[in-house]
């Protein structure tokens, strides 16, 4: 989220103080350390170690050691994620926070491009991973499908009313950024949205209300803009992205193992695509380790859906992993026009799926020692509190 951003002393390493308390608690805490080790860890694994091997052979080294050294500390903490979100309450918990921090931007935005008429662009803050329109809109994409788990689980109305306006909202900033990719993942996630969801009908009436309403209120400039996207031979930033791609290959053939490492260009071009900048910088097989993630967790998340459509119990991790394959798909899309190939949410989804697949092995195993599982639900008398289970996960 990066709220310092958005206030005074921007300056100051918030994160690094977060992560140096949380490593603090990590190596004192009691609680027991297990790393699910699937072929979704495995393979992240070996891709962290090649990466690494990568940077050793980089064209230009003091940039891409620079650049591994902030991509090294991001895959810690999704290990810190595996090993003790390890629950239905604590992954219930970690969905809120990235509904909430990444929900802001889409809430606001909405309203930003509301009161503007859509004459300004929506952006995140500066210096995060999600500054430019294209990485905020792409986030934000990611975001709606979580968004949409949440409004299906909860009991309270209140919270599916709150889901249905952050949705529509979302929607709007998306549109706000003018981010043509954005804009083509955002249709992507419609589609998949409508297609993975249940409760089709009011799903479909709230986007196609939300979209229908965006694309008329949007001025003539965007308009011209995302209808540029079929003209793209006229367009010069179109035609930029396919030299960066070019480029990006090129890199990748004269060195096809280990490609041209971190940060191969130096700020000279971005490779303005997940695929590309992989495959530049870290040749055929840091490719093939990258897709090889995607379609291993993906594969995982329609493994636990399967699983669980029959046990009612469950259905909230069917519907969690529907949702998050939503999520993969806006990042797959969306990132084919961004070099976000590090973003740590991406990973986080991962582990999510990986903590799925455990939690539901584990109830397949013996339903009924497995207590910490079952579809939110409102109980009499309980305040309109969600539970899972036996475990009460809060309003």
């Amino acid at each position: 989220m990066n709220p310092h951003r958005l206030a005074w002393a921007t300056s100051i390493q918030y994160a690094e103080i977060v992560a140096a308390a949380t490593l603090l608690a990590v190596i004192f805490t009691k609680e027991s350390r297990k790393i699910p080790w699937t072929r979704e860890t495995i393979v992240l694994t070996v891709f962290i170690i090649w990466m690494l091997i990568t940077t050793f052979f980089a064209q230009i080294p003091d940039a891409a050691w620079f650049k591994w050294g902030k991509v090294w500390k991001v895959m810690l903490f999704i290990y810190i994620t595996l090993m003790f979100i390890n629950d239905p309450k604590r992954l219930q918990i970690l969905v809120w926070v990235i509904v909430v921090s990444l929900g802001f931007y889409g809430f606001k935005g909405g309203i930003f491009t509301l009161q503007t008429g859509g004459s300004y662009l929506v952006l995140g803050p500066d210096g995060s991973f999600i500054s430019t329109r294209g990485e905020i809109g792409t986030a934000l994409n990611m975001t709606i499908p979580l968004m949409r788990y949440l409004q299906l689980s909860t009991p309270n109305r209140w919270i599916k009313h709150a889901m249905t306006i952050s949705i529509g909202l979302t929607i709007f900033a998306v549109v706000g950024t003018s981010s043509r990719g954005a804009f083509l993942g955002l249709i992507a996630v419609l589609f998949f949205l409508f297609m993975k969801s249940r409760g089709k009908i009011l799903l479909a009436i709230v986007i196609a209300a939300s979209s229908f309403a965006a694309f008329n209120f949007m001025p003539a400039e965007w308009k011209e803009r995302m209808h540029s996207i079929e003209t793209y031979e006229e367009d010069a930033s179109a035609m930029g992205r396919l030299d960066a791609w070019e480029f990006a290959i090129n890199v990748a053939n004269r060195n096809p193992l280990v490609g041209g490492g971190f940060e191969m260009t130096a700020g000279r071009r971005a490779a303005h695509s997940i695929y590309f900048q992989i495959l530049g910088e870290h040749g055929y097989v840091g490719l093939g380790l990258f897709l090889a993630l995607g379609a291993f967790t993906w594969m995982s998340a329609s493994w636990v859906k399967r699983k669980t459509k029959r046990h009612e119990e469950m259905r909230w991790a069917g519907d969690m992993a529907a949702m998050l394959q939503v999520s993969i798909v806006a990042f797959g899309v969306g990132g084919a026009f961004i070099s976000l190939a590090y973003f740590d949410l991406i990973y986080h989804f991962v582990a999510m799926v990986v903590i799925l697949k455990v939690l539901t092995l584990n109830y397949l195993a013996n339903p009924e020692k497995v207590k910490a599982v079952g579809q939110a639900r409102q109980e009499p008398g309980n305040g309109g509190r969600m539970k899972y289970g036996n475990v009460d996960i809060g309003p």
